[in-house]
């Protein structure tokens, strides 16, 4: 038995098959975000078709879908409520899929199905408790507790990267000023850099480079973007005493020279307590596509639709 799924970002769909447990094929398309939101709806139902053909070459079609979409959900209502990267303002996308492909679909947020994916399959799965923080072109948070992340009363729980930590700082995309997106974010750090440096162009992934290569705009740079996400995460275990945390996203992907500096400074700033472990996260961009088939799997385990 098969299960589709589909990760909705601003860039980039990510998409998987997954059968009897198993990844079996996966695939990327670019989402096109800044058109009419109808036509990313169409895209999505193109890919969606794509992973059953994919399926049906694996031998059979999928019993069920999940597709997970950032910014602010309703997972019960099936309906991305903001996803101003995609232009969906209340949109029934779990309906819109599930008429398409006549299949049961789950729903859910991008980050917190990521935080299942990790919890089950990756770097948290020996922990009931944890939080999953991807830092990537945004920065949110997956509470993941007793072994399921938190959504909060209004779906809304983990938008991490809103969390004002430089008050007066530079302007957010959400109307806040200082935000810790503003400064740790990787569209933050390549566009800081550019400032900085006068010279464009270059990503986040290159400016952690620069740093550990002595470059001065860039090692400003990560500094600030590390002592901001220090202050997040050190706010975030002193509120939730979790144990472990594991970061995600494009940063993390730098490895021990991003992750070493950001242990220290998390543990200077808990001068009471011991600080949490912080791990790197193990799936990868693959995180979201298999927490979305984690969702359809257990739908279909559940007998829902």
């Amino acid at each position: 038995m098969s299960v589709i799924a589909l990760d909705v970002g601003g860039t980039h769909i990510k998409g998987a098959v997954v059968q009897d447990g198993r990844l079996v094929d996966s695939a990327q398309w670019h989402t096109r975000a800044g058109r009419d939101p109808d036509a990313v709806i169409e895209t999505v139902l193109g890919c969606a078709d794509e992973l059953v053909t994919r399926a049906l070459r694996h031998g059979g079609g999928p019993a069920a879908a999940g597709v997970v979409v950032p910014g602010l959900v309703d997972e019960e209502a099936g309906t991305a409520v903001l996803a101003a990267n995609l232009g969906w303002r209340d949109t029934p996308v779990r309906r819109w899929l599930a008429e398409h492909l006549d299949l049961p679909v789950a729903f859910g947020h991008d980050v917190r199905a990521g935080g299942i994916a990790e919890s089950r399959l990756g770097a948290g799965r020996d922990c009931r408790n944890f939080a999953f923080v991807p830092v990537g072109t945004g920065i949110a948070a997956a509470l993941v507790i007793d072994g399921r992340p938190f959504p909060g009363d209004h779906g809304f729980a983990g938008e991490f990267g809103h969390l004002v930590v430089r008050p007066g700082g530079d302007r957010c995309a959400c109307g806040n000023r200082g935000c810790l997106e503003t400064v740790a974010s990787a569209a933050a750090v390549a566009r800081r850099y550019a400032g900085a440096s006068g010279e464009t162009g270059v990503s986040a992934k290159d400016v952690l480079r620069r740093a550990q290569e002595g470059d001065g705009p860039a090692v400003q740079v990560r500094d600030e973007a590390v002592d901001a996400l220090a202050d997040g995460l050190a706010a975030l275990t002193v509120l939730l005493d979790f144990e472990r945390i594991v970061i995600g996203g494009g940063l993390a992907e730098a490895g021990e020279p991003f992750l070493n500096p950001l242990r220290t400074a998390v543990a200077e700033r808990l001068t009471f307590r011991a600080a949490p472990r912080l791990v790197a996260a193990e799936l990868g961009h693959r995180a979201g596509s298999l927490g979305a088939a984690l969702l359809a799997q257990d739908l279909l385990d559940g007998g829902g639709r």
